[in-house]
């Protein structure tokens, strides 16, 4: 039986919450400790890489946990709802030091807070996108429930990538004191929205098709997923991917802050990235859909990786001829923007492909050992732009705390050095270019689900089951 309305709109809208708390966490945690807090740029870079290193641990070992639950409500939903509550826990707290900290104090709380929000997300995340493949079928509908669900991510996304410096400066007002009280309630908002949309979500949805089998141990994932070149070559292309966005996410605040410039710095922020996440949100909804009725998701992915490396060639060549107006910038913002939305929605129907790709050809079907390691891969790509993002706001020396005397004129690109403006926008830019055309070759050389290829596993499937019974 299709899919309802219902299933489809309730499915999505845990997509929206999912990826508010997300973009929260991945966009301003960086931003909160070191900008705002006064925490070692260089501590907090190797915090979230350590972090995501522990996950490599911890998350294969959750979509073990969650192959292995067999409940009365399934083996996802449960997850997905102790997860949720969790992390939104979590989240809270992290946006919430307590005042008498500093010093290694605030390292220490940052640490522990950001370990324990990773693996809360992990416990929901993975069960999320697990449900995929088990609750549908191959081709036409996977594909559109994968393009929906990614879509209203991206609505989560943008809305938090939109709106929460406004919100900020709303609700604590201008300086550090009030962006630390802006942020904690803005936090305490994101959270309670999580909850909400995520029980509707297990509410609604049912898992209809979930493969009865035994579950692996960890050793047989690893070497599962060794064996499904497929899943591999996707995830390396997700982390090159998302590395190379992740950096200018990262970074794109102190770009308008100490670079950009202006007393209301952040209003051209909150309009920048009002322009770029409505195009992200138009690429998944419109452009992927209108370019899938022409040509294939192979060609699809290059076409829009090709669009972000042009984006950020005329990043680069725009910030260094003057950027005396925001408007400018839409013109290498689209380009950015509309490929990364497409690519979000192209990396998970890929990855949920392999799935049936790895029953031919390993005999079982590891929803949640693949999708854990999507939800690995796209931590580890945070961990390590946010790492190269705090070793350039180091070496440029860019902190709230370094530009005192511009701070009472609220204009924080008066007293920052040309130099290190140059060594931020290089970062922004060129490390990301790299990363984008290695991902290209990788992909190139190794993948070969094609459309046809898809079909053809599909049938197989089919034509598999159907003797069985």
């Amino acid at each position: 039986m299709n899919l309802t309305f219902k299933e489809k709109a309730a499915y999505g809208l845990g997509a929206v919450g999912k990826d508010m708390v997300y973009m929260l966490s991945a966009s301003y945690i960086l931003y909160y400790f070191q900008d705002i807090l006064g925490v070692s740029a260089v501590a907090m870079g190797v915090i979230l890489l350590v972090a995501r290193i522990f996950d490599a641990f911890n998350d294969p070992i959750m979509g073990v946990v969650v192959a292995k639950t067999h409940t009365r409500w399934g083996k996802f939903r449960p997850w997905l709802m102790i997860g949720t509550l969790t992390n939104a826990v979590i989240l809270f707290l992290m946006f919430s030091a307590p005042p008498a900290l500093d010093g290694g104090g605030l390292v220490a709380y940052a640490a522990v807070t950001y370990i324990l929000w990773g693996i809360t997300y992990t416990m929901m995340d993975i069960p999320y996108w697990s449900m995929i493949p088990a609750f549908t079928r191959g081709g036409k509908e996977r594909e559109g429930l994968t393009t929906l669900a990614r879509s209203c991510a991206g609505v989560g996304s943008a809305l938090v990538t939109i709106f929460t410096m406004m919100i900020v400066h709303m609700l604590g007002g201008d300086g550090t004191e009030g962006e630390k009280v802006g942020f904690r309630w803005f936090a305490l908002i994101v959270a309670i929205l999580f909850i909400v949309f995520i029980t509707i979500t297990c509410i609604s949805i049912k898992e209809k098709s979930t493969v009865d089998m035994e579950s692996p141990s960890v050793g047989q994932m690893f070497k599962a997923l060794i064996k499904n070149d497929q899943a591999m070559t996707i995830v390396i292309a997700i982390v090159l991917i998302n590395t190379a966005i992740y950096i200018t996410s990262n970074l794109v605040i102190y770009f308008f802050k100490y670079d950009f410039g202006g007393e209301e710095w952040y209003k051209s922020y909150t309009f920048f990235n009002m322009f770029g996440g409505a195009i992200q949100i138009v690429s998944m909804m419109v452009f992927y859909p209108l370019l899938r009725k022409f040509t294939s998701n192979t060609k699809i992915f290059y076409i829009t990786l090709a669009s972000a490396i042009i984006g950020y060639a005329a990043l680069l060549g725009i910030a260094f001829m003057g950027m005396g107006n925001v408007f400018i910038l839409f013109v290498p913002g689209f380009f950015i923007f509309a490929a990364n939305g497409v690519l979000q929605v192209l990396t998970t129907v890929f990855l949920a492909n392999t799935v049936d790709y790895g029953e031919i050809k390993n005999g079982r079907r590891d929803e949640s050992v693949i999708f854990s390691m999507q939800t690995f891969v796209v931590k580890l790509a945070s961990g390590i732009a946010a790492f190269v993002a705090a070793i350039c706001l180091s070496l440029n020396s860019l902190s709230d705390e370094a530009t005192t005397e511009a701070d009472q004129a609220r204009d924080f690109a008066a007293n920052v050095a040309d130099s290190a403006k140059m060594g931020l926008r290089m970062t922004m830019t060129i490390i990301p270019i790299v990363g984008l055309i290695l991902a290209i070759i990788v992909f190139r050389k190794k993948f070969i689900l094609t459309d046809e290829k898809v079909e053809e596993l599909a049938e197989e499937i089919a034509a598999k089951k159907a003797s069985s019974n």
